[in-house]
């Protein structure tokens, strides 16, 4: 398996495609809580140190009211991102050690309001990308946003994604990539729920990372 620490690292460099994507998504969540009346719920799948949710927090005066979930099976981690939290008072933020690819994990927490799956779909296989997108709507209040991202390569796997978010009832709001040069890329999109509430079914093993 990748060393999940060191490639943090590469957060450091802000011309990485890492620190690009960390931007953008930060971009579409402040849009998101931007767009949320009253109070609001975050999910937040594989979630490593949290940075990218628990920085827009951190800077905003209405946090209080955005109850957020961060499930991250990495120890290390997960200690982060709860040190993050603490630090920067955001007391409405609950950080899970656990194995966000079992739907058990998500109980307790759903549906959400804003559900993020930030660097899941280019680690798991094609039949664990569509079963996760079909179970997404589980997750989701009506009308919630999933943000989602996976780097492009030869093999297109984006249009994979792509379709698949509306045969589950989801509808795109915005796809972008990032103009490296190189032949993979990094990507990611927004989505809209807007099928009917769904009920978690607990139990079912949505992926499992390759890599």
């Amino acid at each position: 398996m990748r060393d999940y620490l060191k490639w943090h690292e590469a957060y450091d460099d802000p011309a990485s495609d890492l620190s690009w994507r960390l931007r953008q998504v930060q971009a579409y969540i402040r849009s998101a809580l931007d767009q949320m009346a009253g109070q609001g719920t975050v999910l937040s799948l594989c979630a490593g140190d949290g940075r990218d949710v628990l920085q827009v927090l951190a800077e905003r005066d209405d946090s209080s009211r955005i109850q957020t979930m961060l499930l991250e099976l990495h120890p290390v981690l997960a200690q982060r991102a709860r040190e993050f939290a603490t630090a920067s008072g955001l007391a409405n933020v609950t950080v899970r050690t656990v194995d966000a690819g079992n739907s058990t994990a998500y109980a307790g927490s759903v549906p959400a309001d804003l559900v993020i799956m930030i660097g899941i779909f280019g680690n798991i296989s094609d039949d664990d990308v569509r079963r996760t997108i079909m179970t997404a709507p589980q997750l989701c209040r009506p009308g919630a946003t999933l943000l989602w991202s996976r780097a492009t390569g030869p093999d297109d796997g984006n249009s994979l994604v792509r379709s698949a978010l509306p045969a589950a009832g989801f509808v795109e709001l915005d796809y972008r990539e990032f103009d490296s040069g190189e032949e993979e890329r990094a990507a990611l999109g927004s989505a809209r729920y807007d099928g009917p509430p769904q009920p978690l079914i607990t139990g079912q093993q949505l992926f499992t990372f390759g890599r």
